[in-house]
């Protein structure tokens, strides 16, 4: 059953329970409010007439015989009064007036005769006075059933109507999400939906909207992440498969200086799948992170020795800035020297002669330690500093597959830092060099 059907029958029901409710308390009301008028009017004279026919009831010894010779009307001061008195087997043991007795049962007042707590017959009374005010007792409470009845079917009509449109109302903007909802199962990935109300609806269709637009980005990505993952692998295999090719024709001896080239593609192909599957591990939380306390500016210092030689090779300086006593934290020491690895060898890459690098040590505050990897290099323009850290990203020819990786060193980077619950962001200007901040937490 659709929504708005549910909220329609709901409310239906709502309004349909009230009006009866309200038709049966008007009717007990006014039928209540006559007979207490009733009551008011000829209570004096049911009560005398009960005090008389119990009284009768006990005297006579528990008997009605002879019941018909008492005269029971004779202090009744009404106009033309009559009495039927029944025994407890409701039959006739007295019957006294000139009115007929259906008339008489039927807009009489009837009083029931207790002794003892048990009935032991009862009475109608009856005059004029009192049929009339039976009759509007019984003609009132009809009439106002009526007027209730087809009021109540008139406002449940057009209550009907308003909750048909209520619910449709109500419902309308989740109409409008199904179908993008929808598209989405389908695969469609990137379709906006267009409720633009400020409640839940629009809450959701926001977030639907959100969730539309990143899994549209996460399918290009990951279309872009095969592409480039056959495109690496390619290029590799390509080569194997035209020197073997060519060694085959040839039918000769081969001599080992001749293989090189190809151990060296290998080396590439198996740096490659073991890049992505410790990148895939990252991602997925699953890699392993041996932590333990290490001096950052001891591992600093022993990294920048191994690597000056090629740095002044290059006609690049290098220094280590240590602006904090604490520098020692829980880290995986080989994962965070991979990371500053990575970092410093784009550096020396990307940085022309004569250029400066700079590994600075400092505490910002008390929860993390901080890491900057800044050069004076040849820096990246702004529209691409948001996707530097994603895999396989390439800013331009200056960073293409001949002169540098294969794209993922930034990305590992990225998930050694979140898997030691730490951030790391990348600061840049074009021609003014770059700066990697990272923060590790005490």
């Amino acid at each position: 059953m659709k929504f708005h059907w549910k909220i329609f029958l709901t409310m239906t029901s709502t309004v349909v329970g009230i009006s009866i409710i309200f038709i049966t308390l008007t009717h007990l009301i006014v039928k209540n409010a006559i007979d207490a008028s009733i009551n008011e009017t000829r209570g004096k004279e049911v009560g005398l007439l009960t005090n008389k026919l119990s009284n009768y009831y006990l005297d006579n010894k528990y008997s009605w015989n002879r019941l018909e010779q008492f005269d029971l009307l004779q202090d009744i001061h009404q106009e033309s009064p009559s009495i039927i008195v029944m025994d407890s087997n409701q039959n006739v043991i007295c019957y006294l007036g000139d009115s007929p007795e259906t008339l008489i049962t039927r807009l009489g007042i009837h009083k029931e005769i207790m002794i003892n707590e048990q009935i032991v017959g009862q009475f109608f009374y009856y005059d004029p006075e009192v049929a009339n005010l039976n009759k509007i007792m019984i003609g009132i409470p009809i009439s106002v059933v009526i007027i209730l009845l087809v009021s109540g079917v008139l406002l449940i009509l057009i209550s009907l109507i308003i909750t048909y449109q209520l619910s449709r109302w109500l419902t309308s903007p989740l109409r409008a999400l199904l179908p993008v909802i929808e598209q989405l199962g389908r695969g469609e990935f990137g379709v906006q939906t267009n409720v633009n109300t400020h409640d839940e609806y629009g809450k959701i269709a926001s977030a639907i909207n959100v969730m539309s637009t990143k899994l549209e980005q996460a399918e290009k990505a990951r279309q872009n992440l095969t592409a480039d993952v056959a495109h690496e692998l390619r290029t590799p295999l390509t080569i194997i498969g035209g020197k073997l090719d060519s060694l085959q024709q040839q039918g000769k001896m081969i001599p080992p200086e001749t293989l090189l080239p190809l151990q060296d593609e290998l080396i590439r192909l198996n740096q490659l799948v073991e890049d992505l599957r410790t990148l895939s591990l990252a991602e997925a939380g699953e890699l392993p992170v041996k932590k333990e306390p290490t001096n950052m500016a001891d591992l600093a210092q022993k990294l920048l020795a191994a690597m000056e030689q090629i740095a002044e090779e290059k006609g690049i300086s290098i220094q280590l800035d240590v602006w904090t006593n604490q520098t020692t934290i829980s880290v995986d020491a080989n994962r965070i020297k991979q990371v500053l690895v990575n970092l410093l060898t784009n550096a020396i890459r990307y940085t022309p002669s004569p250029g400066g690098i700079y590994l600075r040590l400092l505490n910002e505050n008390d929860q993390y330690l901080t890491v900057i990897v800044q050069d004076t290099g040849i820096g990246i323009s702004p529209e691409h500093l948001p996707h530097l850290l994603d895999r396989f990203y390439r800013v331009d020819e200056a960073r293409s597959r001949v002169s540098g990786g294969t794209g993922l060193g930034l990305a590992i980077a990225k998930q050694y830092v979140l898997s030691h619950n730490g951030v790391i962001e990348v600061q840049s200007n074009l021609n003014q060099g770059s700066r990697f901040i990272i923060r590790l937490p005490y």
